[in-house]
């Protein structure tokens, strides 16, 4: 769990598309990264918000999900000076595995730091 970041450091959680952060590691950034209320996608204080559940908290499609993984793999490369550190999105509530989610980000430029059970 990540809990301290550096000046240049973003969190990345898993959302859904209404910006609802009642649980897991988007809960977490609420309280403690500046996760806005309503942000389902996208940067907010210290967080990136990538949606892995729909707004009525169903479980997105993986054709939402490589459109999202485009919109944060963008963000990641347009900002070269900021790190970007991942919790394993879409394994939680959205239930899909480790391995899946891993394939989607295996051409992540070097600013975005996967998460260990990734990486291994």
């Amino acid at each position: 769990m990540i809990t301290d970041l550096d000046e240049n450091q973003f969190i990345v959680v898993g959302t859904n598309l209404a910006g609802s952060h009642g649980a897991g590691a988007a809960y977490q950034a609420l309280l403690n990264f500046g996760l806005a209320p309503g942000i389902g996608e996208g940067l907010s204080g210290k967080t990136y918000a990538f949606p892995t559940l729909e707004r009525d908290m169903h479980k997105r499609g993986m054709r939402g999900l490589e459109k999202s993984r485009d919109r944060f793999l963008a963000t990641a490369r347009a900002l070269p000076e900021k790190e970007f550190l991942m919790t394993a999105v879409g394994t939680g509530i959205a239930g899909y595995t480790h391995e899946e989610m891993k394939a989607l980000f295996t051409d992540s430029p070097a600013n975005v730091v996967l998460p260990p059970e990734w990486t291994n």
